[in-house]
């Protein structure tokens, strides 16, 4: 039976949006059956805390979260089969742990000021993306990443740099991609900064979507 984990650690920038995120994502889930926990107490990841979960996902987590051995046991975790989801500032989380690139596929660098941007579909055969629109117009932190997604990854949509200021990754600008760790499963999206986006129906579309891609 599937259980979901949502995890909102920050020990860095804390994005005020969260409380309304996992709000959200607990709807979202519970609309889809699952039952959901909360929490940002990283004492739950042990071996034994985690066989409880299916699915995780990290909600605008920052900084270092975890130490070596949750670090260990979650890793474990998600390559024995488990899913995982990052939202938004999840990749602006444990840049002092390399191994989680592998897991989030990229890693934050900056972003511009919020501005209003046209994003595009690149893959429209995932759930996460099959009932978005082909583009649209969203306003929000447009984050640069290191590189691009690891090779493994499958981009689901791409953000326009000619459309505001202060890209710096190029004409496929990549802002949401999935792919797997081990046997289990990883999806991210850098969507969702404002807390206002969570009640959109695009943006809840796309996280419903993503749920439903990641459950067992």
């Amino acid at each position: 039976m599937n259980r979901a984990l949502l995890f909102s650690r920050t020990t860095d920038y804390r994005h005020e949006s969260i409380g309304h995120a996992v709000a959200s994502l607990t709807q979202i889930l519970g609309d889809l059956g699952v039952p959901t926990d909360h929490t940002e107490n990283p004492a739950v990841f042990t071996p034994d805390g985690l066989s409880r979960y299916t699915l995780m996902v990290w909600v605008s987590t920052s900084g270092n979260v975890l130490d070596g051995p949750q670090r260990e046991a979650f890793a474990q975790w998600l390559a024995d089969g488990a899913s995982w989801a990052g939202v938004h500032s999840a990749s602006f989380t444990e840049p002092g742990w390399p191994e989680f690139e592998s897991i989030c596929g990229a890693v934050f660098t900056d972003h511009p000021d919020i501005q209003t941007a046209t994003v595009h579909v690149t893959d429209g055969a995932h759930p996460s993306t099959a009932d978005l629109p082909e583009q649209w117009e969203h306003e929000d932190e447009w984050y640069n990443f290191r590189s691009r997604p690891l090779p493994d990854r499958t981009v689901l949509l791409t953000v326009d740099e000619g459309t505001y200021d202060g890209g710096s990754m190029g004409q496929d600008h990549p802002v949401a991609w999935y792919g797997p760790y081990g046997r289990g499963r990883t999806w991210y999206t850098s969507l969702g900064h404002s807390a206002h986006t969570y009640d959109h129906p695009v943006m809840r579309a796309h996280l419903s979507g993503a749920m439903r891609s990641l459950l067992h």
